[in-house]
């Protein structure tokens, strides 16, 4: 039987199987010899046992895969963000857009209370670097619709600041899911008492990872992105990369860089640039050892 797992938990992976059934599971011992350890969203092979219960046999090709938190096959990474307060910064929108584009899942960005402050200047950046982005108020219902369908049918992340109102984007989407997730939370103990847990619900037609690591801008817990992969997680840098005077141009500084060029000239907007050079910068500083490139 074919599923995919949708919580981990005391060593017990739940898989919601294709008859609808979830099942909670064992893991193979072979695939500790393997070195593989499931993770919440991975599609698998299970096998039923006595008691409704089941092990799980194989983990099918990841499309990619975070570490902090650990869960894996995320479509897409829905970046809440605020014009009104608290108003978000830029870098972390452009930090955690960078990050959805190296691990392989697509960046939604979507600024909710839109019925206090539209931030139409900051939308219309980010819809000209070619980003999906979504004006949305949780208060009044606009565009919730919208973001209904955009998160239809697929594994979706939602992350932003602190009070930008994810939970009441959550609720506008599928009301009771704060209310469903709060009674989980209580029932597991999730708080200073407990490990990270990581779970997937289902909302509005698709499926939501709701865990702590997610549940904010604290990348620093996440991969790093290697600073020679940087450039390619910037999706408006890709028509200029092959155009640099030299051969690995790091984009910064560089004479006849064409990257640069394009800041200058207005086809890439010079705060996006930014964040480039301070993630870049960043990048440098981290050992090689401390890299990881599991996706």
């Amino acid at each position: 039987m074919t599923g995919r797992i949708v919580k981990a938990l005391s060593g017990f992976y739940y898989v919601a199987a294709e008859n609808g059934a979830v099942i909670p599971c064992r893991g193979r011992g072979r695939l500790r010899h393997q070195r593989v350890t499931p993770l919440v969203g991975d599609r698998v092979d299970i096998t039923v046992t006595e008691g409704d219960a089941g092990v799980v046999d194989t983990v099918h090709h990841r499309k990619n895969q975070f570490q902090r938190p650990a869960v894996a096959n995320i479509d897409q990474m829905v970046i809440v963000c605020s014009g009104a307060a608290p108003v978000t910064d830029p870098f972390l929108i452009d930090r955690m857009a960078a990050m959805a584009e190296w691990k392989g899942c697509e960046p939604l960005i979507v600024f909710n209370k839109c019925d206090l402050d539209r931030a139409d200047e900051l939308a219309a950046l980010y819809r000209r670097a070619g980003f999906p982005t979504l004006q949305v108020s949780a208060e009044t219902g606009e565009g919730v619709d919208t973001l209904a369908a955009a998160i239809a049918e697929k594994v979706s992340a939602f992350t932003g600041n602190s009070g930008v109102g994810k939970s009441s984007i959550l609720n506008a989407l599928q009301p009771g899911f704060g209310l469903e997730v709060g009674e989980v939370s209580e029932k597991l103990g999730r708080g200073r008492h407990t490990t990270r847990h990581v779970e997937l619900f289902s909302v509005a037609g698709g499926l939501v990872a709701d865990t702590p690591g997610f549940s904010s801008f604290d990348v620093e817990r996440m991969d790093a992105i290697p600073k020679e992969e940087l450039a390619g997680a910037f999706r408006e840098f890709a028509p200029y990369l092959d155009s640099c005077r030299f051969q690995g141009c790091a984009h910064v500084k560089e004479q006849g860089c064409a990257v640069r060029k394009a800041v200058e000239g207005g086809e890439i907007a010079p705060s996006r640039h930014k964040s480039y050079i301070r993630l870049y910068e960043q990048a440098k500083a981290i050992p090689d050892w401390k890299l990881t490139k599991n996706r």
